[in-house]
């Protein structure tokens, strides 16, 4: 069980007998009365955010939930399908219930695929993941401010700002919470 005190971002919960992610929290002391903590939570199957509020000293449950490392095979549309490597047992998961990660991955890529109670609900992506440059304007001459970006188009489709030095077919390192370019990847 977690208390209030325990409460932070990408926290896994279970709330009313469903599996929810904290995606915010904050703890809030009012003039008169106990402290609460306003929180907003996104079910990790349907992906509906709810904003309940707690207050000091309450508690939620931990969620049955099993992580397995697995191999990401292809997409038909609208499953994608992945493999665990030890066992070759297959898995697919909607598009939709996969949301944004489907743009940081690659076929082959390996991705934590989420079970609760059994069935395979979502996955989760590394922080970080290397993705090639497939579209990319070249930079203009003169256009050197400092700090200056460009827009770029990865291989999975994701869309970023990157400096203007980056071409295409240049690798680059991207961080998958917050869809922002880091730096180019070693080749």
């Amino acid at each position: 069980m977690y208390t209030t005190s325990d409460f932070r971002r990408g926290l896994r919960v279970e709330f009313e007998g469903e599996p929810y992610i904290m995606t915010e929290f904050q703890h809030h002391k009012p003039g008169k009365g106990a402290a609460v903590t306003r929180t907003k939570l996104k079910h990790m199957i349907s992906g509906q955010v709810i904003d309940p509020t707690f207050r000091s000293g309450d508690k939620v449950g931990r969620p049955d939930l099993e992580e397995k490392a697995v191999t990401y095979l292809y997409n038909d549309g609208d499953h994608f399908h992945f493999m665990e490597p030890a066992s070759c047992e297959q898995y697919e998961i909607d598009r939709e219930v996969l949301g944004d990660t489907t743009n940081y991955m690659t076929d082959g890529a390996t991705v934590e695929l989420l079970f609760y109670k059994g069935s395979a609900i979502n996955i989760e992506v590394p922080n970080h993941v290397v993705l090639t440059v497939s579209e990319c304007d070249p930079a203009v001459k003169g256009d050197t401010v400092q700090g200056a970006t460009k827009p770029a188009i990865l291989e999975t489709g994701l869309k970023v700002m990157v400096p203007l030095f980056i071409n295409e077919g240049d690798r680059l390192k991207v961080d998958t919470r917050e869809a922002k370019y880091i730096e180019r990847a070693n080749s």
